[in-house]
């Protein structure tokens, strides 16, 4: 058996250092490549697993821990496929490399909702100008109409009336909505406004005893007048079809104004039924309402954003919408 000499044994550690250095420097590079691809993983928007061979999870981030019911149902298949979870929507890919399997769910709800609105949209809008004729020669017809019948007979045409404005109503919000919303501003007063209101008020129809309170002092805006019309028509609308539907023989609706140095800001109160679901209230075609298509209060929104404005509803116990319009 040879000695060992104390060169041979020095350099020896000395190796044995340098390789468990080297070892050590291995080992935190490892461990920061872990922390790193765990923190890509983290940050990716959609969920994430990679399972071993015999399914367990090797890794996942927050969100797939979140799904985790939702891994169940998941099959690792070559081509993307879409997947209903808890009435939402996942786009699921798939891939695999040596005995991992890695599983990603994306959270499409959101586009799909958008892809069917476009759709509808264009169809609605399709619809509203094969409608638009007919509605029109029946509104010409009705007037011409009106100077002809015998005097008991008036009523009946002021109702049909009453229903071709209200569809005529419905035909511009949806080509206006297809189309999208630009404003054409310039200065008016409140009271030709409101001559207006009074005249779709009336058009409108009701068959409750409702006491409309509306701002006396006359004030000058800088919007387009049409646009802003529509725009608290169609809350004036709401407004009498939530009384026609309360208990209540009367109602009442009452809008307000104030101002400061940037807006005018009004807000608009009713009596009528509470408001059912006030998250899908400025989503378009989603309508609590036997009339209407659910388009008001989005376009209404749209209108007041072209004025460099809001609408909101209001933070308080009466039912009120707050709309503010750039001065």
């Amino acid at each position: 058996m040879s000695t060992i000499t104390p060169e041979e044994l020095n350099l020896l550690i000395e190796q044995t250092y340098k390789v468990e250095n080297e070892f050590n420097e291995l080992k935190a590079s490892y461990a920061h490549l872990q922390d790193t691809v765990e923190k890509v993983v983290e940050f990716l928007p959609n969920a994430i697993w990679i399972l071993n061979s015999d399914n367990t999870v090797f890794l996942q981030n927050s969100k797939a821990r979140e799904l985790w019911e939702l891994l169940k149902l998941l099959e690792f298949q070559e081509e993307d496929y879409e997947l209903k979870f808890n009435s939402r929507s996942y786009l699921v890919k798939a891939s695999s490399y040596k005995d991992k399997i890695m599983l990603s769910a994306i959270d499409i709800t959101e586009q799909k909702r958008k892809e069917n609105l476009a759709t509808m949209g264009q169809m609605a809008a399709h619809l509203s100008h094969e409608i638009r004729n007919p509605i029109g020669a029946i509104s010409l017809m009705s007037s011409t109409l009106k100077k002809r019948v015998i005097p008991e007979n008036i009523p009946i045409v002021e109702e049909i009336q009453k229903s071709v404005h209200r569809i005529e109503r419905i035909i511009k919000a949806t080509l206006m909505f297809s189309k999208g919303v630009e404003a054409q501003k310039k200065e008016f007063l409140w009271s030709e406004l409101r001559e207006s209101l009074d005249m779709s008020i009336e058009y409108y129809g009701y068959s409750k005893e409702i006491e409309f309170i509306f701002p006396e002092d006359d004030f000058t805006l800088l919007g387009d007048k049409d646009l802003l019309e529509m725009l608290f028509a169609n809350f004036l609308a709401n407004a009498i079809d939530a009384i026609e539907a309360d208990e209540s023989d009367s109602g009442k609706v009452e809008i307000t104004h104030d101002e400061d140095d940037t807006f005018h800001i009004f807000h608009i109160y009713d009596s009528g039924v509470a408001i059912e679901d006030e998250k899908e209230l400025f989503e378009a075609f989603k309508s609590t309402k036997l009339k209407g298509n659910g388009l008001g209060l989005v376009l209404s929104r749209q209108i007041a954003e072209a004025h460099s404005g809001s609408v909101d509803l209001c933070q308080n116990k009466r039912k009120c919408f707050k709309i503010r319009i750039a001065k």
